[in-house]
């Protein structure tokens, strides 16, 4: 474009350009280094879904990159270095801090094992910072020692004997006592190195016993998304203030004994509940309120006994506010699961879906017959403190807060759409309609304004009733039926809890998951949101693969991939497996399924490494570049941007400023 053409806009837009490159040779320094990126090969994305507070389990995917440092430890050193070194040399990676002090205990010539040890690391390290230019690799190190790193990672040695100018460099590292220093070094750049970023596909929360270890974990990634599942939604619903959040929070918590999320997580304060269970359940049958035993729960009778009462009486006062809520939003269309309105309290059953069944159990002391959502006064006091407790955890308004900035129902990233859930569909296979607010929404537009009422939820003013509404529709999003993030007819507590015929406690999936094993279904969906292409596929979490069944998670022809293949412990027997990662690099698309973990103490201790399966997905025709990706689109703008500041430069439109 002729700088005689540019518009009064254009010209302001390259004068705020020109402040940050104010000479020709700034911007076209800039220009060469960015088409010089543009022919790197793409950097790795790894997916995740379905943690539900697997904090073990995830810290070691996270650590091991799904496998890719492995690999990358076999490809260089396996013809030199033996299958066990090899896989001592991963676990320093993965957990330096731990397991350098066990490693050095065991060794009879200390210095020679730092050299062995520096040399492998530093080979490894090279070769992971291959596909990176040295900018971002200088970038990503440490201050107080990364110009050593620089020097041992980017040496010529066209200039340099190998041997002897790491030789100098590791003895003066030695000499000094900086050793265990480089080392961990090391091992986080390799880490950092080895994935550009982390997709999580929804459900950081419940089941599993820390999800707040988790969260913090994802807090300290250079870069992570998230998109939204139904458990996440519920937890910043209760962040934000919401009564029937926060009582469904505790119900799930309590019925998993991960009274430590809560207590030691998050500092939720629940004596207040626990002396209205007491008052009203202390000589009641709570054996159907028992929780769930884990492998990392609290076996302690007494202990149990007294959850099991707090989740009888979380699980009343959490049926009392859905049927408020449901009374006040129509739009839901959920009449008929408000059940305390359904129920013959005298006659001790319950009507539901047009049937009565008899009640399993018919003890409720807090709640009045003709005006069963009433709270009583005690119930009042204790949900008021409780909901003083979630909105004054300074660490939970820390992760909700990083939920939202990070987060969101779906993303678009490089040719793949990710979603937790289902774009809710009709069987005919056309995107369903939803009214909300007096609008029908359907397919794309729908998920767009489900993220805009959830956001209003948390942000809007307090006390207003927007922010009230949008926090109801959080909670609509854990359960509604045409939610893209929950994507079944109900969520059947109630039925399970309350009512012995199990027909009852079934949830029917949207037709989505169905429809979705049609290609052409799935290139509809891609379409919708703008995706066309063989490249283009759906990440999808929510609903876990029974692979022990012989599902298969690729769905569509190979566009579609369901990564939840029950990472969570409480899932591994309906999988047959510990879940599905996905890893998208240069070369394409290749889904892991995981095996067990072991745990951290054994992997630390005995080299234990998950074990995993690699099957590809999808093989790129041509090696995928920086240019291909979404930001290199954003840099060729940057670059086309550039040479227009250099041309008004050159014609005088725009003057350079050159330093004293």
């Amino acid at each position: 474009m002729p700088t005689t053409s540019l518009s009064p806009e254009q010209l302001r837009y390259l004068a705020l350009l020109a402040e940050k490159y104010p000479t020709v040779a700034a911007a076209a320094s800039e220009i060469i280094k960015l088409e010089a990126l543009m022919r790197l090969p793409k950097g790795t994305e790894h997916f995740m879904s379905d943690l539900h507070g697997e904090d073990e389990a995830f810290t070691h995917i996270l650590n091991n990159a799904s496998g890719v440092i492995r690999e990358k430890i076999d490809t260089i050193f396996d013809d030199t270095v033996s299958a066990p070194e090899r896989a001592e040399l991963a676990t320093l990676i993965y957990y330096p801090l731990q397991k350098l002090p066990e490693l050095k205990r065991r060794q009879s010539d200390l210095p020679a094992w730092y050299r062995k040890t520096l040399l492998r690391l530093i080979d490894l390290c090279r070769f992971v910072a291959s596909k990176h230019t040295r900018a971002h690799v200088r970038s990503v190190l440490p201050e107080n020692c990364g110009h050593i790193l620089d020097e041992l990672l980017h040496a010529h040695f066209e200039d340099h004997d190998k041997d002897l100018y790491y030789g100098e460099i590791i003895e003066s590292i030695i000499r000094y006592e900086r050793a265990d220093a480089y080392i961990v070094r090391f091992c986080q750049v390799i880490k950092r190195l080895a994935v550009d970023r982390l997709h999580i596909v929804g459900d950081l929360f419940d089941r599993g016993p820390r999800p707040d270890v988790i969260l913090d974990r994802l807090m300290e990634h250079h870069d992570v998304d998230i998109q939204w599942g139904n458990h996440d939604v519920v937890w910043m619903g209760a962040a934000a203030g919401s009564p029937i959040c926060i009582a469904t929070v505790l119900k799930t918590t309590l019925s998993y004994n991960n009274v430590d999320t809560l207590e030691r997580g998050y500092g939720i304060n629940l004596r207040c509940l626990e002396h209205l269970a007491e008052e009203n359940y202390a000589d009641s049958d709570v054996t159907r309120w028992m929780p769930h035993a884990g492998p990392r729960t609290d076996t302690n009778e007494e202990n149990l006994r007294r959850v099991a009462k707090m989740h009888k009486a979380v699980t009343v006062l959490m049926l009392k506010l859905e049927a408020q809520v449901i009374a006040r939003n129509p739009d839901f269309q959920m009449q008929g699961r408000d059940y305390l309105n359904q129920m013959d309290f005298a006659a001790g059953t319950v009507t539901c879906g047009g049937r009565v069944y008899p009640l399993l159990d018919a003890d409720f002391p807090t709640v009045d017959p003709e005006r069963p959502s009433k709270l009583t006064r005690r119930e009042q006091n204790v949900l008021r403190d409780l909901v003083r407790s979630f909105m004054e955890s300074e660490r939970l308004q820390r992760h909700v807060q990083f939920l939202y900035s990070h987060g969101a129902v779906y993303k678009i990233c490089n040719g793949n759409l990710l979603y937790h859930g289902a774009v809710p569909m009709t069987p005919d296979g056309d995107f369903a309609a939803e009214t909300f607010e007096g609008q029908t929404y359907a397919g794309k537009a729908l998920f767009d304004y489900c993220d805009r009422r959830a956001r209003q939820g948390y942000f809007a003013p307090r006390d207003s009733a927007v922010r009230q509404s949008g926090q109801d529709f959080l909670w609509y999003l854990w359960c509604g039926a045409k939610s893209p993030i929950f994507g079944r007819s109900a969520m059947t507590t109630f039925e399970r809890l309350y009512i012995a015929d199990k027909r009852t406690h079934a949830e029917a999936k949207d037709p989505y998951y169905s429809l979705y094993n049609d290609p052409r279904i799935v290139e509809k969906i891609l379409r919708e949101f703008g995706l066309e292409g063989e490249g283009c596929h759906i990440i999808n979490g929510h609903v876990p693969v029974r692979a022990i069944e012989g599902e298969n998670p690729v769905k569509g022809g190979g566009r579609l991939i369901v990564i939840d293949g029950g990472f969570c412990n409480a899932y591994h027997e309906k999988t047959g497996i510990a879940g599905y990662t996905l890893v998208f690099n240069s070369r394409g698309l290749a889904l892991r399924t995981h095996q067990p973990f072991p745990g951290a103490e054994k992997a630390i201790r005995q080299d234990d490494d998950i074990h995993s399966r690699i099957e590809y997905i999808y093989n790129a025709p041509t090696r995928i570049l920086v240019r291909d990706t979404d930001e290199g689109r954003r840099k060729q703008v940057l670059i086309q941007d550039l040479c227009r500041l250099v041309r008004a430069y050159q014609t005088g439109a725009v003057r350079e400023r050159f330093s004293k």
